[in-house]
């Protein structure tokens, strides 16, 4: 008897960063990358890899000999690469001279993460919409409901939490009485 075998391709999307959203972003080109390449990740998380040796008394950097020394170079330069994708186009120019991956994750953080007095405006303001919400008579229930579920969204990124139970009231008293 012949052993069946299936395989499974997995194929993700890359997320693009929107200015706005970069907590989201953050947590979905994570998961990009653990899906794809996790040694990607980790190169962004803890930089590359310095290729030096010891020359008399001083270091010096020598390029990659070994299959492996080759792959960790590739591995670099597709790591920043694929970061740089994940930028609006208006904005790649602006981070195309990090030529390492851990500063360029690290100087999009500070462009876009902000600082926590901006977070905190940023949760105020999106607490002020939640309690501001209504539904449009214009638009679907559904429609309605998915402009709700993004907000409550984005409040639990910003460590707000909201019941199910405070969800559906709030959903339910904004719909039109149409």
């Amino acid at each position: 008897m012949e052993a069946e075998t299936t395989s499974t391709t997995l194929t993700a999307r890359l997320p693009i960063l929107n200015p706005g959203e970069y907590d989201l972003w953050l947590m979905r080109i994570e998961q990009y990358f653990l899906m794809t390449d996790y040694s990607l990740w980790e190169i962004i998380l803890n930089g590359n890899k310095v290729l030096k040796r010891t020359v008399g008394e001083t270091e010096q950097e020598y390029e990659p000999a070994t299959a492996e020394e080759k792959q960790d170079r590739r591995n670099k330069m597709k790591a920043r690469g694929t970061l740089l994708m994940a930028l609006p186009n208006k904005d790649q120019l602006k981070f195309h001279s990090y030529k390492d991956a851990k500063l360029l994750m690290e100087a999009i953080e500070k462009r876009y993460g902000g600082n926590k007095e901006s977070k905190k405006v940023h949760r105020t303001l999106l607490k002020q919409q939640y309690e501001n919400f209504a539904g449009s008579s214009s638009e679907t229930m559904d429609q309605n409901f998915d402009r709700l579920q993004k907000l409550i969204s984005q409040l639990e990124i910003q460590s707000e939490v909201i019941t199910q139970e405070d969800t559906n009231l709030k959903l339910l008293r904004s719909l039109p009485s149409e």
